[in-house]
């Protein structure tokens, strides 16, 4: 029954199927059922004129049509139908498809309406509203909790509003088939977590009797969702843990003990510490290390990386370095020459912009084995890159890269190479154990000695002297500002024109050449962007304006203020991602965001969490409930997830339930051979057809 393609579906048909499929996605009646309602309306309660305000979710009334006019000219054309009630008259308002409703709506018969209230000069008026001829047939199939559906124009031009779709499902339960449904999650896994079956959720989801109907019902469902996504990724961990040999790195020598003693730049964290330990560990089992490595901005991160490559060099291998800007590749090569200071081994660096000459050299050293750490952008994917023996591969801001991309890395070798994902943007406990469920995870939750906390405060645009002023007071002190203007994709003319007046606006106030500004946006040459940051680098100017191209790979130590301009557009994460460009030195730091006077709930909500906190992880949180989080195992990084029901921002407690139950199950039963366990099986096989298996580079 769940694969039955939705044509044959009783009340489709071809013309209703087409239009299922491009509006919703729904191409079997297993997709149709899992088109879930997204609330549910009282049907036993109607409301009186009196009652209604444009506060309420939707209102229902009971009575008839005593008028309807088409008004209007050409293209503003409308249906006004006036309603009237026990309790006085409303206007029901209809902008499309006004003659197909004016032909069906009969005088003088007794209607239900429903719908949502609007205001248009001062006058209350339902648009749009689910019109129903109050009869028998009407009562026999209302329910107290009625179901309302998503929709679209072009659904309800082929009769598919809630109410179609309603009846539509309303048909598929009421088949004998429908008991047939098979169990996805076994009886003990069910008693254990006091868990409905499936045809009972499926049911109840859409036709509840009560609130504890929905309870029960987004219960079972949402925990389905998340136990399969549990099942997989834990599945995928041990079968690689099981399967796939890494190489061993079992010495520490030359290369790593130099290092250490003669040039390590500050006492490691006990953080860092434990992480470098997590990763020796797996270094040394002969399986493949996927390991993902949270920080916040400035924790220490890069240190750790270039110590774990340093002992691929000593057990004779090769490493590389992946991040996703040149600005970014550039700024670890420096830091790694600077850490190094001058190694016994070579180094190179390979990005878009890196000439074909030099090009060639890089890939024969590599191929020789005589570039022993590359650091570079995506350029390193590309099928000429070869190395002789890969052994390790860092990624940096990984999540700006795609699934695809990073899995051309574990091709470059027979066995594929050991993976260090790191993050700067710490990932909530909930998106850890999905996205990263099948990687091992390390945590640097502590700053390196002498980081002062950053301050960080927030102004209007009303208070740009004051904020001017302490600029000023700043820059006497010998710091550096960064001044970030936002990038808005759909405009960048936009955008440059917002960088260019600020910065005139700007030089009139910081008149050179008692002040020198760099500036740096995405319309400049590389060449022109590394002559400006190399400018503010050597503290040749003390002002760099820009837009968010600084947001990662800058690292001035002398940069003690950052601030954001119009910081209501950007979001949490990339609010916290630039305030970690500042605090890299010993004097206090701080962080200003600028805003317009008017701000929406989310914007006032982002901007106390930052003045609030420095925890990036707090912060992910917040960006999580404010965002929702992204397609967990396809290629997207971000917006709206492949689960249905779902939510991983209130579904927490739910998820861990989910995991748990999965872990405990697989520690039973590895490969789900028990009888009680074909039903996982089964739908995990279904539910593979269309996935790709990614596992090799994690």
């Amino acid at each position: 029954m769940l694969d039955l393609p939705i044509e044959y579906v009783k009340g489709v048909g071809p013309q209703r199927a087409e239009v299922l499929k491009s509006e919703l996605g729904i191409f079997t009646c297993g997709d149709l059922l899992q088109h879930y309602p997204f609330r549910y309306v009282d049907r036993t309660h109607f409301n009186t004129i009196s009652e209604i305000n444009e506060d309420l979710p939707y209102v229902q009334l009971k009575g008839q049509v005593k008028s309807l006019e088409i008004v209007g000219q050409k293209n503003a054309k409308r249906l006004v139908v006036l309603f009237s009630t026990s309790s006085g008259m409303i206007e029901l308002v209809w902008f499309k498809g006004y003659h197909w409703m004016a032909q069906k709506i009969k005088m003088g018969t007794e209607y239900v309406v429903l719908g949502k209230v609007n205001v248009f000069n001062g006058k209350y008026s339902i648009p749009h509203p689910d019109l129903d001829e109050l009869n028998e047939e009407f009562v026999k199939n209302q329910s107290a909790f009625q179901p309302v559906y998503s929709s679209s124009e072009k659904l309800k031009y082929k009769g598919l509003d809630s109410e179609g779709i309603r009846k539509i499902i309303r048909g598929v339960i009421g088949q004998s088939g429908f008991e047939q449904i098979a169990e996805t999650i076994p009886l003990s896994v069910r008693k254990a977590n006091q868990l409905i079956s499936t045809v009972d959720a499926i049911r109840k989801i859409h036709f509840p009797q009560s609130n504890v109907d929905v309870n029960a019902a987004g219960l079972r469902i949402k925990f389905e969702e998340l136990f399969f996504v549990q099942i997989r990724l834990l599945r995928l961990h041990h079968n690689r843990a099981k399967t796939i040999n890494g190489y061993v790195f079992s010495k520490v020598g030359a290369a790593f003990n130099d290092f250490y003693n003669h040039h390590l730049p500050y006492t490691l964290t006990n953080a860092q510490k434990k992480v470098l330990k997590e990763i020796r560990v797996d270094l040394g089992s002969g399986k493949q290390m996927n390991r993902l490595l949270q920080g916040d901005v400035g924790s220490g991160k890069t240190l750790v990386a270039l110590m774990s490559m340093l002992l691929a060099i000593d057990n004779g291998y090769q490493a590389c370095l992946m991040a996703p800007t040149e600005i970014l590749a550039q700024q670890h090569f420096a830091s790694f020459k600077d850490f190094l200071k001058e190694p016994d081994f070579e180094m190179a660096l390979l990005t878009g912009s890196t000439k074909t000459k030099e090009r060639r050299i890089i890939h024969q050293k590599l191929l020789n084995n005589e570039i022993k750490i590359l650091i570079g952008t995506h350029a390193l994917i590309e099928d000429i890159v070869q190395f002789q023996n890969l052994g390790l591969v860092v990624i940096d801001e990984q999540h700006r890269f795609g699934v695809e991309q990073r899995a051309k890395l574990g091709r470059k070798n027979t066995y594929p190479p050991h993976v260090l994902i790191m993050t700067a943007t710490p990932i909530p406990r909930t998106l850890a154990m999905t996205f990263y469920g099948d990687l091992d995870t390390s945590v640097i939750d502590e700053l390196p000695p002498g980081r002062k906390a950053i301050k960080t405060l927030h102004y209007f645009e009303t208070q740009r002297l004051r904020v001017n002023g302490f600029i000023k007071e700043q820059i006497k002190l010998g710091r550096q500002v960064y001044i970030v203007y936002p990038l808005i994709q759909e405009s960048e003319k936009m955008d440059y024109q917002n960088l260019q007046q600020g910065y005139d606006n700007l030089l009139k106030e910081f008149e050179p050449p008692q002040y020198q500004i760099s500036i740096v946006h995405g319309k400049l040459s590389n060449e022109q962007k590394e002559f400006e940051m190399k400018r503010f680098v050597n503290g040749e100017t003390q002002l760099m304006v820009a837009t968010t191209v600084i947001e990662v790979g800058v690292n001035v130590p002398n940069a003690s203020v950052m601030v954001i301009e119009s910081a209501e557009r950007f979001g949490l994460s990339q609010l916290h991602q630039l305030r970690g460009r500042v605090g890299r030195g010993a004097e206090q730091s701080y962080c200003i965001l600028l805003t317009g006077y008017k701000l929406g709930a989310d914007s006032r909500l982002r901007m106390e969490t930052m003045v609030r906190t420095n925890d990036g992880f707090e912060i992910s949180e917040v960006d999580l409930k404010l965002r929702g989080p992204g397609n967990i195992e396809g290629t997207q990084q971000s917006g709206v997830t492949d689960l249905k029901l779902a939510n991983l921002a209130k579904d927490g407690d739910i998820l861990q339930l989910a995991r748990k139950a999965a872990q405990d199950l697989l520690n039973e039963d590895e490969e789900l051979i028990m009888e009680e366990n074909q039903c996982v099986l089964k739908h995990l096989e279904s539910q593979q057809k269309n996935r790709t298996n990614w596992s090799k580079i994690g």
